[in-house]
Parts: C-alpha cells; sequence; structure tokens
C-alpha cells in the first residue's frame, strides 16, 4: 500500500495512488486561526460574493496567536470572527486562553489516523503526531476548501527516519527533532513527507514535537505511525500495520542512545550542533512554550529540574501553556507552583512571543534560549536578538544558571 501518504490519500480518492500524482480529496477538517481568519474571509467575500461556508462541522477556528488581543485593531478583527463563528454556527471554536490551535486540535481529538487535515498555519504538520496527513495552506486554499470542501494536494515523496535505541537521561524528543532537522537542511525535505519509525514508545505529546517541527526542513507532512498510541486513539482497520514494500526516497537513521542535546545557533533552525559548544553563553531570556514544547509534560520537565532553585537574577523566565488543559495538569500536580516559586511570568494559554507581537518581545541585543520551532531574526522582536532552540530540560536549567548549560552534566536523578 505503500508509504502513509499514499496510503492516506489513496484511502481518500478511493485508488491506489504514488508519488508525484496529484489528487482532489476532501478534508476531514480545516483549522483557522484568528491572525489568518481575517484574509481567508475577505478571500471568501472576493470569490464567492459571501462569507458563508459549506461545511461549519468541518470547521475549527481558535484564537491563539495574539491571545487575548494586544491592541484595538486585533481586538476589533477578533470581535467580528466571533460574530461570523456564531452565525455559521461553528461548533469547534475555542476563544482567547484556551490555547494553540495545534494542540487544542489533538487533544480534544478533533483529528485522527488517516484522516486529512488543512490548516491557516505551517505547523499543521503537528496532526501527523496522531498518524494524520496535516498540512498548512495559505489563505484563498483555505478559503476555497471551506467553500467547496475540497482541495488539491501533490502525493509526497517520503524521507523515513530510522530512530533506534532509547533517549539518555537529559536528553529529549526536542534533541531528536534539531538532529533531523540539522541532518537534513532547512530545504531538505521540501514537499516531502518525514515518517518518523521506531519510536512506538513516544506518547501522544512527544511526536507532536517531532511532526510539528517537520515544516522547518520543508517538509509538506511529518507522519508518525499510529503504533503505539494509547486506546483513546482509534486506528482504522485500513491503516493498520506497515507496508514492507513502501518506497522511500531516502532514509536517514539516528541512535538515540549516543544523542546528546542538541541547540540552533540564532537565525536559522538548521544551524544545529551539540549543546557543549555554547555551553556558559551568557541569556537574557528563557521561553518555554508553543505549539512545540508547551504541554504538560515539557513544563512538568522544567519544574523537576526548577523546583527548589531560583531563575538567575538577570534572567527573565516566561512559561506560557498550549492550553487551558495543560495548565490545568500543571495546577494539579505542583509544576505550576514550582515554576512560580523559581521566579518564572506564567502568560495565558496560546502562541504568546512565538511570533513577536506580544507578551515577552525581545529587545536589541537580548539573547533568548527559546523551545519552540523558530529562530529567526526579528521573529519574536528586533532583528538584533539573537534565539537559540533548545530543549525545556535545557531551557530550565540555564534559566537557573544564566547560561547556556547541559542537562546531561546534572546530578543523577534530577531528571528521573
Amino acid at each position: 500500500m505503500g508509504t502513509l501518504s499514499e496510503r492516506i490519500l489513496s484511502h481518500s480518492v478511493g485508488r491506489e495512488v504514488v508519488a508525484g500524482e496529484t489528487v482532489d480529496v476532501s478534508p476531514h477538517l480545516v483549522m483557522m486561526h484568528d491572525s489568518i481568519a481575517p484574509s481567508v474571509l475577505s478571500v471568501l467575500k472576493q470569490r464567492t460574493g459571501t462569507t458563508n461556508v459549506s461545511f461549519p462541522d468541518r470547521l475549527a477556528v481558535a484564537f491563539d496567536h495574539v491571545s487575548p488581543a494586544a491592541n484595538l485593531a486585533t481586538a476589533e478583527a477578533q470581535k467580528e470572527i466571533r460574530a461570523w463563528v456564531k452565525e455559521q454556527g461553528v461548533s469547534r471554536f475555542r476563544d482567547a486562553g484556551e490555547g494553540i490551535a495545534h494542540q487544542l486540535l489533538v487533544e480534544n481529538h478533533w483529528v485522527a489516523p488517516g484522516s486529512i487535515v488543512i490548516g491557516s498555519d505551517s505547523h499543521s504538520t503537528t496532526y501527523g503526531a496522531v498518524g494524520a496527513f496535516g498540512t498548512g495552506m495559505g489563505s484563498t486554499d483555505i478559503a476555497i476548501s471551506l467553500r467547496t470542501g475540497r482541495t488539491w494536494l501533490k502525493v509526497p515523496e517520503t524521507i523515513r527516519v530510522l530512530a533506534r535505541g532509547e533517549f539518555q537521561p537529559g536528553v529529549s524528543v526536542k534533541d531528536l527533532s534539531l538532529a533531523i532537522i540539522g541532518r537534513l537542511g532547512a530545504r531538505g525535505a521540501t514537499y516531502k513527507a518525514i515518517e518518523y519509525h521506531g519510536l512506538e514508545f513516544l506518547g501522544a505529546a512527544e511526536r507532536m514535537t517531532l511532526a510539528s517541527m517537520a515544516v522547518e526542513a520543508g517538509a509538506k507532512v511529518g507522519i508518525v505511525p499510529p503504533a503505539g498510541l494509547d486506546e483513546s486513539w482509534i486506528i482504522p482497520e485500513w491503516f493498520r500495520g506497515l507496508d514492507g514494500e513502501a518506497v522511500y526516497a531516502s532514509t536517514l537513521e539516528i541512535d538515540l542512545g549516543i544523542l546528546t542535546p542538541r541547540i540552533a545557533r540564532p537565525g536559522h533552525p538548521d544551524d544545529v550542533s551539540d549543546l557543549r559548544e555554547l555551553v556558559g553563553q551568557p541569556i537574557d531570556v528563557v521561553y518555554i512554550g508553543t505549539c512545540t514544547n508547551g504541554r504538560h509534560a515539557d513544563l512538568s520537565a522544567a519544574a523537576r529540574i526548577l523546583h527548589g532553585r531560583k531563575v538567575a537574577s538577570h534572567v527573565r523566565l516566561i512559561v506560557v501553556p498550549a492550553s487551558r488543559q495543560v495548565l490545568q495538569a500543571a495546577i494539579s500536580d505542583g509544576s505550576l507552583q514550582s515554576l512560580v516559586d523559581a521566579g518564572a511570568i506564567i502568560g495565558p494559554p496560546g502562541c504568546g512571543a512565538c511570533i513577536g507581537r506580544h507578551m515577552g518581545v525581545l529587545a536589541a541585543g537580548e539573547v533568548c534560549l527559546f523551545t519552540g520551532n523558530r529562530n529567526f531574526r526579528g521573529r519574536m522582536g528586533s532583528p538584533e536578538a539573537e534565539i537559540y532552540l533548545v530543549s525545556p530540560q535545557v531551557a530550565a536549567l540555564s534559566a537557573c544558571l544564566g547560561e547556556i548549560a547541559n542537562p546531561n552534566e546534572m546530578i543523577s536523578g534530577v531528571l528521573a
């Protein structure tokens, strides 16, 4: 039956398809967030004379990029979208403070193994964490799909990532993500799918980190086979098992047992090196959150390191949960208390400062350790700020020491 992408798209169109073909499909769900929604509605109005959608039951809308509104223009735009959502009868709507769209779609099980999901955000690849074909599209494509219920896709070639072994203490799936991007390069998977194999032991939350960052290598989709997910995820019979006859464009093998903490240098997510090369670099800001590493497991990992410690006096530690559910879990198990006691600033669930529009914008010359997915110049504020991409463990320990630090060097048992 081919690669995971080929199998999903074949099932959708009712015949076997292969990489390189162009297919017309009906997405199971379309996601739209507050930052892009106004332009989507504008396209709908221009092309069809109305902003009515044909399938409101296939639409999910979330206010996450500037949540809550940071200025009058944003507030007015969000007010209009709220009215439109109510008018259209969109039941899958989550307002400011509920969380990041990608997190919400997965934790609410709005996406499913074998489904096709398109979103108005490049990190819609996140849905591949549960074996869905998730991909981002622009305003026009989203608008057309909302009106017609269909979209077109080229069946992508697939790069197989084959992982073996287990992570060392202090090494996480974020380090694996950075290692893969560093090996492939920013354009190494352009309009290809990345499949992640040998990771059945990972939960859905960790898989989301991998899938969300697939686009940083240029990938159209990033898919983890659904095997190993807990029983709350129903895998269709046609999507069970793996086909040994799948044809891959290439295979990238990684030994998790020798993987060390990774770090991406400022400006390029694929400029990845061993963390040890930068240990001791002074920092000003540590930011833990986003659709890549703002989940409960991430906050909990940071809290275990920070418990009983204090953030360095010259460092600002900003923590933004990926959803209200994540926030509630962190409250329940004491993680949030540990973070607050250490000196963390806690933001409302959402994207926060990830795109530099509010809640922690960086000034010129500031150095930030970021658990997100992009470190482009000017992304989080001044183009003269420096953004390094790291794991939550690296971020937390570094916040305490006031400089880039290696969690592998911590006393055994702290990360257990």
